[in-house]
């Protein structure tokens, strides 16, 4: 299986029933996954606003946390370094991105040792797709 850059906006359908799970879910049998190392406070954040919002149960948000826990332990995660901050840094006067955006977008690069040609980047953000893109990334939409 090829391992792809998984933003945390793709793993977020994968732990709470969403219009982009059935994507999700076919991306997965084709791509394992490389993890931004602050992802997980990501889509836990995601899983608790959707349960705020009344989109998901008590039961589903606790189903949802269980989903990522399990994912976690299949992932391989790109650990926070100066290198990344300081692409990230680059990145944000480069790229109409938001900060946490430009953390996982270093994060993939430093992945790919500054090569991401061809290399698959998940996410299901239009700017961060296209600013992948524009680095060589194969940007894929969930």
């Amino acid at each position: 299986m090829e391992l792809a850059f998984w933003h945390s906006s793709a793993l977020v359908p994968l732990c709470a029933q969403q219009r982009a799970t059935p994507a999700a879910e076919a991306l997965c049998q084709r791509f394992s996954m490389a993890v931004w190392w602050a992802a997980p406070v990501e889509i836990r954040g995601a899983i608790a606003r959707l349960h705020r919002m009344g989109q998901l149960t008590s039961n589903q948000q606790v189903g949802a946390q269980m989903r990522l826990d399990r994912m976690r332990s299949q992932w391989r995660e790109i650990s926070p370094s100066l290198a990344i901050r300081d692409q990230a840094e680059r990145f944000l006067e480069r790229f109409p991105l938001k900060a946490a955006d430009a953390l996982q977008l270093a994060a993939a690069f430093a992945w790919t040792s500054g090569r991401p040609r061809a290399r698959a980047f998940l996410s299901g953000d239009a700017q961060l797709l296209e600013a992948a893109g524009l680095l060589g990334f194969q940007a894929i939409e969930i």
